[in-house]
């Protein structure tokens, strides 16, 4: 395909995680930022993601939301880049794994909120350690998620580890941390932070003499 890839992210989103997928698939593209509050709510953006949030991909005349579904268009759409493998079943698994039952799990315990034991049928997933745990199993099997070998997977799933691990809602288990430190060093991920870092908004600077 040689349509053009535009993303609308902002440096402070999920759109990090497709950004890396961007670098990892090495094509070219452009991010237009928004920011929270008006301008994703504006009609002109709407028309694109009528939930009003980022991450959303605009390849020509496709648009992909979601950051988990931008990393699996974006390995079929370019498959040169070796981003999914022959055989999906983990590949899928994982890959949606951080999505669903991995993200809830994160952001309850960052909210401070625990689903009482009779209702997590309801919610359809278990307690964090039990998402941590299935987590670890897999990765005592093989290095990537997928397998062998690198994927979408690791960039929408492993970011959920790397962002839960920084920020102390997911606990730094030794084969998690070892993970983590692994898909980190990549080139792409880091070209991929550098550039959203360098777009984050100023700090406020401090009053004279320093803080109150």
């Amino acid at each position: 395909m040689t349509d053009s890839l535009i993303l609308y992210s902002n440096p402070m989103s999920r759109g990090r995680i497709a950004r890396w997928m961007l670098e990892e698939v090495g094509r070219p593209y452009e991010v237009r930022y928004l920011d929270y509050g008006a301008a994703m709510k504006a009609p002109e953006y709407l028309a694109i993601n009528p939930m009003g949030k980022v991450p959303a991909l605009v390849h020509g005349p496709r648009v992909v939301t979601e950051y988990a579904a931008i990393c699996a268009y974006l390995a079929d759409a370019f498959p040169e880049a070796g981003l999914a493998p022959a055989d999906r079943s983990a590949y899928y698994r994982w890959l949606f794994f951080g999505a669903g039952p991995l993200e809830a799990a994160v952001i309850l315990k960052a909210l401070g909120l625990e689903v009482p034991e009779e209702r997590r049928r309801m919610v359809g997933f278990g307690p964090l350690s039990g998402a941590l745990d299935a987590l670890e199993t897999q990765l005592a099997r093989t290095p990537y998620l997928a397998g062998d070998a690198f994927s979408a997977a690791d960039v929408a799933t492993g970011s959920q580890i790397g962002w839960g691990l920084r920020f102390g809602t997911i606990e730094p288990r030794p084969a998690l941390r070892a993970y983590w430190d692994r898909i980190s060093a990549r080139p792409a991920l880091r070209r991929a932070t550098d550039a959203d870092n360098a777009a984050m908004p100023p700090k406020p600077a401090e009053p004279e003499g320093g803080k109150p």
